[in-house]
This record gives C-alpha cells, sequence and structure tokens, in this order.
C-alpha cells in the first residue's frame, strides 16, 4: 500500500470515530413526569420501603421458608424490592399506577399482579410461598459395600 492510500484509510476510520462519537454523546431523551406523578411516585416507594405491608411481607416469607427449608433472599434494587426462594422471583416496583407484583420462575415472567400496601403482607407471602412449595427431599445416600 501506498503512502496516499494509508492517509485515505486513516482519514476514513477518523471520519467513522468521530461520527459514533457524536451519535453515543447525544443526550437521550426520557419521557418527563408530571410532578404530580413524581410525588405519587415518591410516596408509594417511600410506603414500600418502610411500611408494615413490607415488614410483614419480610418476616413471614423468612418463617414460612425456614419451614420449608427453602431459603429466602430479600434484595433492595433501587426503589425496587426483589425476594428470591430457588428459582422463584418476586419483584414489587413501584409504578405510576400503584405498586405492581412480577412473579418469575426460572427468569420467566409468569405474570403481574396489583398489590395493596394497606392489606396484609403476611396473607400476600403464604401465598407466594405456597407457590415456592416445600423444598424436595434430598437424594437418598447410596450404601457403600465394605469388600
Amino acid at each position: 500500500m501506498s503512502f496516499s492510500d494509508h492517509l485515505e484509510n486513516d482519514l476514513k476510520n477518523l471520519e467513522g470515530f468521530e461520527e459514533r462519537r457524536a451519535a453515543n454523546a447525544r443526550p437521550k431523551a426520557k419521557p418527563r413526569m408530571d410532578p404530580k406523578q413524581v410525588q405519587a411516585l415518591a410516596a408509594l416507594n417511600d410506603k414500600l420501603r418502610n411500611g408494615r405491608f413490607t415488614a410483614d411481607l419480610l418476616r413471614t416469607a423468612t418463617r414460612v421458608g425456614h419451614g420449608y427449608r427453602t431459603k429466602v433472599r430479600m434484595t433492595w434494587l433501587g426503589p425496587t424490592l426483589r425476594l428470591e426462594a430457588r428459582e422463584h422471583r418476586l419483584d414489587l416496583r413501584a409504578e405510576p399506577d400503584g405498586v405492581r407484583a412480577h412473579f418469575s420462575v426460572d427468569g420467566q415472567e409468569q405474570g403481574t399482579r396489583r398489590v395493596d400496601l394497606d392489606g396484609s403482607g403476611e396473607e400476600f407471602a403464604r401465598n407466594w410461598m405456597e407457590a415456592v412449595g416445600p423444598a424436595p427431599p434430598p437424594a437418598p445416600v447410596p450404601e457403600l459395600d465394605a469388600d
């Protein structure tokens, strides 16, 4: 390749790089929420994080999970409360229309349901743990022959 071919190739690469950088640098337009919606969502997030429903839900899920010999992992991911028990997952998220529960099994969403934060967290946890069910019995250990 000659010097002019190298120079032309370098210029093309530089132009492509600048175009990609400019495209990535543009701010992405997010839909803006009404200030009243923002306040309502903040109130729901606060109630989800600090309310009696959540305390009852966490306490009952842990207690029922212990009886089922199942570890229930609880994690806050930003405004989302995630509970995991074996292959089952429950995500509670505050959304503009209220708090919704998203149910998943093996990473596949099974459905959603609106949650009443003034309702019983204990009943909600028991219903979810019934879907999880007790842990399967351990596999029998084969006996070794002492020959």
